[in-house]
């Protein structure tokens, strides 16, 4: 059976970080039931310096899995344990911050870019970032570092196909997630009409980055910048356009969230608890983060 479409998100632009300009696809109480058990996406991409350069400085986050998948520029990133590392385009980090860590982004043009004049394109950063939620029983698990640097791709008649997390037509995604969200992730540059099998009562997402393309049978064109919601029934999205645009499938938690900017538990006395922690300098539960 080939789902519809339940609604459309168009997002909104915001700042975050110091100051790094954003488009928040949806994130926040009031879409959480809707993209469960997805919290966040937020775009970002400008070819002015100064909207980015300032980038994410140190911050804590506990309770959620961050996703950043890098289409332009470079990502330099490090934690308080003394990790580091660069993303490229093309490559993922995806981290479980679980029972807490503390890190940056730092979003930069790559070496030996030029600076394009009278900041005209094309996009010297550019990328998305997506906020997973984490079952209760994960909330305080120990946290993990996952940095892909090739993300499997192939291509077909209708255009190419990048999977991060979860399968298509055979090709399996190199993060494998342990939790009862069982997520799945994959970028698709549309040129025709494709099907994608989906799982029976999985929220399923489809987020446009450029063009736009028809999510269902009879549906009108969904442009650059919307978030398309599919129905819950149904094991196959059919779509087609000229697009470039991801695909996100989780299964819903179902369960209460408690959120405060980067900390999303279940009660507000586990919020209350986390920023307890943070006064009182506690907050790394975990001495040593893991790698997958």
């Amino acid at each position: 059976m080939i789902r519809g479409i339940d609604g459309v998100i168009k997002g909104r632009n915001t700042m975050d970080g110091a100051g790094v300009k954003l488009y928040r696809v949806f994130g926040g109480p009031d879409t959480v039931d809707l993209t469960d058990p997805f919290l966040l996406l937020d775009f970002f991409g400008s070819n002015k310096v100064e909207e980015y350069i300032n980038g994410f400085p140190w911050h804590p986050h506990r309770g959620i899995e961050t996703v950043t998948l890098l289409f332009e520029g470079k990502v330099e990133h490090q934690d308080s344990l003394g990790n580091k590392g660069t993303i490229y385009p093309g490559q993922v980090q995806w981290m479980t911050a679980g029972s807490g860590i503390f890190h940056q982004e730092m979003p930069k043009p790559l070496e030996g870019t030029e600076i394009p004049k009278y900041n005209q394109d094309p996009f010297l950063v550019r990328g998305l970032q997506l906020w997973i939620n984490l079952p209760s029983y994960k909330k305080m698990t120990q946290p993990v570092y996952r940095d892909v640097k090739s993300v499997p791709k192939e291509k077909f008649d209708f255009g190419e196909v990048s999977v991060l997390a979860g399968e298509f037509a055979g090709i399996e995604g190199p993060v494998k997630v342990k939790s009862d969200v069982d997520p799945s992730y994959i970028h698709v540059k549309l040129n025709g009409d494709m099907k994608l099998k989906v799982k029976e009562g999985y929220t399923v997402l489809a987020y446009v980055v450029d063009g736009s393309a028809r999510f269902a049978p009879n549906s009108p064109d969904i442009g650059k910048g919307n978030l398309v919601i599919f129905t819950r029934e149904g094991d196959e999205i059919k779509i087609s356009g000229n697009a470039s645009f991801i695909v996100l499938s989780g299964r819903p938690l179902n369960e209460p969230v408690a959120w405060y900017g980067p900390i999303v538990m279940n009660t507000e006395d586990q919020i209350i608890e986390a920023f307890d922690d943070l006064r009182k300098g506690t907050f790394i539960r975990h001495k040593e983060i893991l790698y997958e």
